[in-house]
C-alpha cells in the first residue's frame, strides 16, 4: 500500500501518517514542496520510534510522482466526492492520495484524474477530518479489505521470563 501527502503542511500530521505508514508497512510519498523541514523537530517527534520501519519516496511535484503509478491503482481523498471510501476495492498496489490540510487537492489534480476519487463521510457542518485521522480511516479501511495481509493479528502480552 502506498500514502501519498501532496504539498502537507503541519509536520506534526505528517509524522503521525508516517507513524500509521510504518504500522502497516506502507510506503509515505511526500510530493514536495513540503510546508516544513524535514529535521522538524516535531515531525521526528509525532513519528517516534518508528523511522525505520518506513520506506519514503520523495517526488518533485504531483507530475513528478505519477510516472511511478498504475492510474488505475491512484485513489484520490477530497470531501467534493459523493463516493464513499468504502464503496471501492483496494488492492496491495492501492496509491491514496490526500490534499494538504488547508486546501485538500488541486482542482487540476481531481480535474485530469481518471481513476476513484471517493471521500470520507461526515456531518454536513463538518468539512472534513483531520489529515493524519483521514489517512488512518482510509489506510485501515484498506487493511482490511486485504484481510490485514502481512499485519500481527495478536500480541503476546505474558511477561517475558528475565535472563
Amino acid at each position: 500500500m502506498n500514502i501519498v501527502l501532496v504539498e502537507p503542511e503541519i509536520p506534526q500530521n505528517t509524522g503521525n501518517v508516517a507513524r500509521t505508514c510504518a504500522a502497516l508497512g506502507a510506503t509515505l510519498h511526500l510530493v514536495h514542496p513540503l510546508g516544513f523541514l524535514l529535521d522538524d523537530r516535531s515531525l521526528r517527534r509525532a513519528g517516534l520510534d518508528y523511522w525505520h520501519l518506513l520506506q519514503v519516496r520523495h517526488h518533485c511535484s504531483y507530475v513528478d510522482f505519477l510516472p511511478g503509478a498504475d492510474p488505475h491503482q491512484v485513489v484520490l481523498f477530497t470531501s467534493r466526492s459523493r463516493v464513499a471510501y468504502t464503496q471501492i476495492e483496494y488492492s496491495d498496489d492501492s496509491y491514496l492520495v490526500f490534499g494538504n490540510e488547508s486546501h485538500g487537492l488541486p482542482q487540476e489534480i481531481l480535474n485530469s484524474h481518471t481513476g476513484p476519487v471517493v471521500r470520507i463521510p461526515t456531518v454536513s457542518e463538518a468539512r472534513c477530518l483531520n489529515l493524519s485521522n483521514a489517512v488512518a480511516v482510509a489506510a485501515y479501511e484498506a487493511a482490511r479489505q486485504r484481510d490485514f495481509a502481512g499485519l500481527q493479528m495478536s500480541r503476546d502480552t505474558r511477561p517475558r521470563p528475565r535472563d
